[in-house]
Protein backbone atom coordinates (compact mmCIF):
# COMPACT_ATOMS: atom_id res chain seq x y z
CA UNK A 1 0.00 0.00 0.00
CA UNK A 2 0.81 3.66 -0.47
CA UNK A 3 2.37 5.69 2.54
CA UNK A 4 2.34 8.67 0.95
CA UNK A 5 0.64 12.01 2.84
CA UNK A 6 -2.61 12.43 1.65
CA UNK A 7 -5.25 15.75 2.37
CA UNK A 8 -8.64 13.52 1.90
CA UNK A 9 -11.88 12.73 3.85
CA UNK A 10 -12.24 9.71 5.82
CA UNK A 11 -14.71 8.84 3.21
CA UNK A 12 -12.63 9.13 0.51
CA UNK A 13 -9.69 7.61 1.97
CA UNK A 14 -11.51 4.70 3.03
CA UNK A 15 -12.94 4.55 -0.80
CA UNK A 16 -9.38 4.59 -2.09
CA UNK A 17 -7.82 2.06 0.22
CA UNK A 18 -10.70 0.08 -0.46
CA UNK A 19 -10.11 0.10 -4.60
CA UNK A 20 -6.64 -0.57 -3.86
CA UNK A 21 -7.16 -3.32 -1.56
CA UNK A 22 -9.65 -5.15 -4.18
CA UNK A 23 -7.23 -4.74 -7.16
CA UNK A 24 -5.02 -7.08 -5.58
CA UNK A 25 -5.35 -11.05 -6.16
CA UNK A 26 -6.37 -13.08 -3.96
CA UNK A 27 -2.77 -14.51 -2.83
CA UNK A 28 -1.86 -10.80 -2.68
CA UNK A 29 -4.79 -10.14 -0.06
CA UNK A 30 -4.00 -13.32 1.67
CA UNK A 31 -0.33 -11.92 2.69
CA UNK A 32 -1.44 -8.81 3.55
CA UNK A 33 -3.99 -10.25 6.21
CA UNK A 34 -1.08 -12.19 7.63
CA UNK A 35 1.14 -9.26 7.32
CA UNK A 36 -0.95 -6.96 9.41
CA UNK A 37 -0.59 -9.18 12.43
CA UNK A 38 3.42 -7.32 12.62
CA UNK A 39 2.04 -4.04 12.98
CA UNK A 40 3.33 -1.78 15.50
CA UNK A 41 0.30 -1.90 18.27
CA UNK A 42 -1.52 -4.27 17.19
CA UNK A 43 -2.47 -6.94 20.11
CA UNK A 44 -4.76 -10.12 20.04
CA UNK A 45 -7.88 -9.90 21.79
CA UNK A 46 -7.68 -13.05 24.40
CA UNK A 47 -10.95 -14.47 25.12
CA UNK A 48 -11.48 -15.55 28.74
CA UNK A 49 -13.11 -19.09 27.00
CA UNK A 50 -13.15 -20.90 24.16
CA UNK A 51 -15.35 -20.18 21.79
CA UNK A 52 -14.19 -23.24 19.24
CA UNK A 53 -13.02 -20.45 16.59
CA UNK A 54 -10.28 -21.21 14.35
CA UNK A 55 -7.02 -19.29 15.38
CA UNK A 56 -3.86 -18.37 13.93
CA UNK A 57 -1.18 -17.75 16.64
CA UNK A 58 2.04 -16.82 15.09
CA UNK A 59 4.83 -18.00 16.66
CA UNK A 60 8.19 -16.03 17.69
CA UNK A 61 10.54 -18.89 16.63
CA UNK A 62 11.61 -19.01 13.12
CA UNK A 63 10.13 -21.24 10.34
CA UNK A 64 12.43 -24.32 10.57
Amino acid sequence: MDNRIRFETKEESNARREREFLALTPHERFMWFLRSFDRPGFKPRESSKNKGNFVIRKKHDPVR
